[in-house]
């Protein structure tokens, strides 16, 4: 498409998920309900959803650390073609900015470098440190990341034999404050359960798998508006990471199954206890990016309605984010489908057409 030329999308336009509209048209690389006076028109019909939220992703990254700017380049384009427009980039080793200028590739909202506790988390991720540091680390990655800051909130302890909590109460409660003084929300990786009530009662924004919640913990998450973000695709590898490691660490392997077991369940009551739930897949460590729609398909077989699921990646993601969706005026990024997801977000691992920026891009 020309700079000049518009864009026409007929058929049905998912702009909320009771918010139906029979068309939209992109002009100057936004969405609008008005019929254009004149221009070049290119029609592309089906049913559009605003572009996908991946909201656990790691564009920049490999299961070795920091990767090199062609293979960023091809991750977030594997995200793309899957209708990921949006990524909350949930940690990265790499320095991943040039994305921004690129108006083909997805718009990328960064929580900076991991934080971790010394030798407890995955070699070359993050930044790894003693809870004396914590406040000045989470300050430091507050101001280089986009509104998001990611901690390692428990990992295996190897004297234990098992995942523990990595912070003591203080550090957590003076690092989650700094972050909000600074304007930041707090993330934090949790498998197990022993750093889930420290994390939110110091104020956390979200957990990040969140497969530790138990009966007693979800109450209060949900008063506390506490988001989680499943990424039920990479929970689906723990029965492989126990057997793994069954050798030198029987305890871990076992708890680790236990977690993967109940994982439906746990997300299940989550979401019915009110507890905001969003789709992630963890790509960029060992998993491939692009699998969004997988996530999702995820979500519903746990018991989330499919409308729900949707609104994950979709309206309600982007909200949470503070992204606009298929707004008059917002910007064009949108994907469209040849079925209603609605019906079956299986439909979601086939786009039609990817629009970014107002121009088709796939």
């Amino acid at each position: 498409m020309s700079d000049r030329a518009v864009l026409h999308v007929k058929g049905r336009v998912l702009v909320g998920p009771d918010d139906v509209r029979d068309e939209l048209w992109v002009v100057g690389g936004r969405v609008t309900y008005r019929r254009p006076a004149s221009g070049d028109v290119r029609t592309v019909r089906g049913w559009a959803l605003p572009g996908l939220v991946d909201a656990h992703c790691h564009v920049g990254l490999d299961q070795h650390g920091a990767v090199d700017d062609a293979t960023s380049e091809k991750q977030a384009l594997a995200d793309r073609d899957a209708g990921t427009l949006l990524i909350r980039d949930a940690g990265s080793a790499a320095d991943t900015r040039w994305i921004d200028d690129r108006e083909d590739l997805p718009r990328i909202v960064r929580a900076g470098r991991h934080i971790a506790r010394t030798r407890r988390y995955i070699r070359n991720y993050a930044h790894e440190i003693e809870p004396e540091d914590l406040v000045a680390y989470v300050a430091r990655e507050a101001r280089r990341g986009d509104g998001w800051v990611k901690l390692v909130g428990d990992w295996i302890d190897r004297e234990v034999g098992d995942l523990t909590a990595c912070w003591p109460r203080g550090a957590v409660e003076a690092a989650i404050a700094e972050a909000h003084r600074l304007g930041a929300r707090v993330t934090a990786h949790c498998f197990a359960e022993d750093s889930l009530r420290d994390l939110v009662e110091a104020g956390i924004d979200c957990v990040e798998h969140a497969t530790g919640l138990t009966e007693d913990l979800i109450p209060l998450f949900a008063e506390r508006g506490v988001a989680i973000v499943p990424t039920l695709v990479n929970i689906a590898t723990f029965p492989q990471l126990a057997a793994g490691g069954e050798s030198k660490f029987p305890r871990w392997s076992d708890h680790m199954r236990r977690l993967h077991e109940r994982r439906y369940d746990t997300v299940r009551s989550a979401w019915d206890a009110g507890i905001p739930v969003y789709v992630g897949t963890d790509a960029g460590g060992t998993l491939p990016h692009g699998l969004v729609a997988a996530e999702v398909a995820e979500l519903v077989k746990a018991g989330i309605p499919a409308v729900d699921a949707l609104s994950a990646t979709a309206w309600g993601a982007r909200s949470w984010l503070g992204r606009p969706g298929l707004e008059e005026g917002a910007p064009a990024d949108l994907v469209v489908y040849e079925t209603d997801p609605r019906a079956d977000v299986r439909v979601l691992a086939a786009p039609r057409t990817v629009v970014m920026r107002g121009r088709v891009v796939g």
